[in-house]
């Protein structure tokens, strides 16, 4: 909104006018809660079949997920729970505790039993629409001022009281109010696409990990690429390259500095690949860690005390770019025997980086030595068939969204 002046600083063309900041019960007309009704407090139970019951466990952001939480009322129980109070297809739906704030849409014209810790909104139709109600619920600010209102320890809640304090700005223009809220909407349909299509990648590359790589007790794995048919052999991790580690090389940190900076931040599980902005400068210090090509890091350090990035490992594609910090252990592959992209996905795949997260220590933070951890085992196949495996999981990477993101200029 501009300053002194409620009008968005992005608008649909035609429109003009200042929006209204309104309380947000003022825009509702009726509030269905069942808060705390259950079939055996009605006298009756839940069936194997019927009317779909909506709770907070199934009603999602922004959508229905029917597979969670599935709970079915028959004819009698319909009847007992929802008369007078029938959903109706757009109604907005809100979750107001474990989790509190879920905003979604009755989806469709079948009927519904309006179950726990969900409440439905009827809108004052001449102020707000249905579906500008679900855009507004869902925005930054109003998200806020619930969980500032909520109460509760662990699982946060909260009441028709404390939503009576909030306060909604929107267009008195009901089009506009529409064209939001399917512009919204077309951008949410989009992002669900994209999930879904992440999703089932990420569970591809999960199954061909597991079928690609010999199980525990056996020396040759499910899937294998033609032509090749012998035994994986037996290696440690020392075996792959030359590793070396090092003290802090943070006095030789600047803004201006030449090469960028590996450190416990860039393997963090959000911005894995990523670049993080840290730079050192060229120095007697800093030439002793310059990566080249074709070289790994390891992280051996996890400051959170949760492991989740101990013995990640990022795959080097430029040379004279970066320069690793402590807490990392450089890997120089030895090329002639072994693929550095088969290495790389190989050691940071889950099933297999158990091997060293199970050898982690310490409390505060999570570590491992790597004295310790470079006599751990892997089954290794010949070079050739390295080269063909890595690649095929590399060209995985590349489909899915932020995972194919490697160091890059």
């Amino acid at each position: 909104m501009e300053e002194n002046r409620k009008k968005p600083q992005i608008r649909f063309a035609g429109y003009t006018d200042d929006w209204e900041q309104r309380k947000l019960l003022d825009c509702i007309q009726k509030i269905t809660d069942f808060r705390g009704r259950t079939p055996k407090k009605l006298g009756m139970n839940w069936s194997e079949n019927g009317y779909l019951a909506l709770s907070a466990l199934n009603v999602k952001d922004g959508y229905i997920d029917f597979s969670q939480d599935v709970h079915y009322g028959d004819q009698a129980l319909y009847d007992k729970w929802m008369t007078g109070n029938e959903l109706h297809k757009g109604q907005v739906l809100f979750t107001t505790e474990a989790p509190m704030g879920n905003v979604a849409q009755v989806p469709d014209n079948r009927q519904y039993i309006l179950s726990q810790r969900t409440i439905a909104f009827d809108v004052k139709p001449d102020l707000i629409t249905e579906n500008f109600l679900a855009t507004v619920l869902r925005t930054p600010t109003v998200f806020a001022s619930l969980t500032a209102l909520s109460s509760g320890g662990t699982a946060k809640g909260v009441s028709q009281k404390s939503l009576a304090t909030v306060d909604i700005t929107i267009p008195a223009n009901l089009n506009e109010q529409e064209q939001l809220a399917s512009m919204f909407s077309g951008i949410d349909n989009l992002i669900t696409l994209h999930q879904r299509k992440y999703n089932k990648l990420v569970d591809v590359k999960k199954f061909m990990l597991e079928k690609m790589f010999p199980k525990n007790g056996e020396k040759k794995p499910e899937i294998r690429f033609g032509g090749f048919t012998d035994d994986w052999e037996q290696r440690k991790l020392e075996d792959f390259g030359i590793a070396t580690g090092g003290t802090s090389i943070e006095s030789e940190f600047s803004e201006n500095g030449k090469y960028k900076v590996i450190s416990i931040g860039s393997y963090s599980e959000n911005s894995f690949y990523n670049d993080q902005g840290i730079r050192a400068v060229e120095s007697e210090k800093t030439l002793k860690r310059v990566l080249n090509k074709g070289d790994l890091t390891m992280i051996l350090n996890d400051k959170t005390a949760s492991g989740n990035i101990i013995g990640r490992v990022l795959l080097i594609e430029k040379s004279g770019v970066y320069v690793y910090n402590q807490r990392t252990e450089r890997i120089e592959i030895n090329d002639e025997e072994y693929d550095s992209l088969f290495i790389y996905e190989m050691l940071n795949a889950s099933n297999i980086r158990e091997k060293i997260i199970k050898q982690a220590q310490g409390n505060t933070q999570i570590y491992v030595n790597w004295s310790a951890i470079a006599l751990t085992e892997y089954l290794i196949p010949k070079k050739e068939e390295q080269i063909k495996i890595g690649q095929y999981l590399s060209n995985l990477d590349n489909l899915i969204p932020f995972i194919s993101e490697r160091w890059k200029n």
